[in-house]
């Protein structure tokens, strides 16, 4: 009976519309970027979205009554060419609303096209301003600014990863309004099959070449390496990635998690034989128990308060 319980859940939780509505998160021109800008947004097959002139943010909030406090900023992956709107982010939206949380999917500034001067530090600019703008809107959402964390997969790890690890770096042209003046430290960060590193052999070149440019800067792609970011002011990390990922292999979870434990950081790292690249909510082979193990993070951490059969 629990078991058939849980399946009409995922059959409702998969069925909801997205009703959200997406909103810019600057006043204005955002800073960074090609002025005036030069590209499109258009979408591409699976509800992916390219060439991102307006950064915004969609808002999916829980019932009043259900909400736990806490909320995440998604940033959905795509090798800062692409965003994966739907399976790396409104998916997680709608299953950490069903917890309880309040989720935040950013649409972020990626291009494939180097007109666009969305090279670093711009994704982070849009990443950090989503961070403080959920502060902001604390007592409107029913959230408690000591519970905003970050998530974000593949190039979206990588973005949540220099969320959790550069958040005190000053970026020239970054502050502007009230908002900017918030904390931007992430209180935990959610990192499901991440970039890493931008340097060496088992860094994913797409990244590197997307996010650094044609002729990446050595001293610029070692110092965004977020494993050597790692301190003891770094944010509790969950990790999830799967051993046989030909795409961004597993070191980079691994180096990233070591570095944690190195530095006194709580971290669970969870590795799964079987999954691939780009599972998101709907891993393969052994990975697909991976949201039950996130759930009992969460609940452990006392960041969910809803909880459904099986966690």
């Amino acid at each position: 009976m629990k078991k058939f319980t849980g399946f009409l859940f995922l059959m409702w939780w998969g069925l909801q519309p997205c009703d959200a509505e997406w909103l810019p998160l600057w006043p204005g021109d955002a800073p960074g970027g090609a002025k005036p800008v030069v590209l499109n947004e258009s979408a591409k097959d699976g509800g992916r979205l390219t060439d991102i002139a307006v950064p915004q943010f969609e808002v999916h909030l829980p019932e009043a009554s259900e909400r736990s406090g806490a909320a995440v900023v998604i940033l959905p992956g795509g090798g800062y060419a692409i965003l994966a709107m739907e399976h790396e982010g409104r998916d997680y939206a709608r299953w950490l609303v069903a917890r309880g949380i309040v989720a935040v999917v950013v649409k972020y500034r990626v291009s494939g096209d180097d007109r666009a001067g969305y090279h670093f530090p711009v994704p982070l600019m849009d990443a950090r301003r989503a961070i403080r703008l959920t502060r902001s809107k604390a007592a409107e959402w029913g959230v408690d600014p000591a519970k905003v964390g970050v998530m974000g997969s593949s190039a979206g790890g990588h973005l949540a990863s220099m969320c959790a690890t550069m958040w005190d770096e000053h970026i020239p042209g970054e502050t502007a309004d009230a908002i900017d003046a918030l904390d931007c430290r992430p209180d935990f960060a959610v990192l499901v099959y991440p970039v890493i590193s931008m340097t060496g052999k088992w860094g994913h070149g797409g990244s590197i070449r997307r996010l650094l440019g044609p002729v990446p800067d050595a001293e610029l792609a070692a110092r965004i390496s977020t494993d050597r970011r790692v301190n003891a002011k770094t944010p509790p990390c969950f990790l999830v990635h799967a051993s046989d990922d030909s795409g961004v292999p597993l070191r980079n979870s691994l180096e990233f998690a070591a570095r944690c434990a190195e530095n006194r950081v709580p971290v669970v790292c969870h590795v799964f034989a079987e999954g691939g690249h780009g599972f998101g909510l709907n891993g393969r082979g052994d990975s697909a128990g991976w949201p039950l193990c996130f759930g009992k993070w969460l609940q452990a951490r006392k960041l969910c308060k809803v909880t459904t059969a099986g966690e």
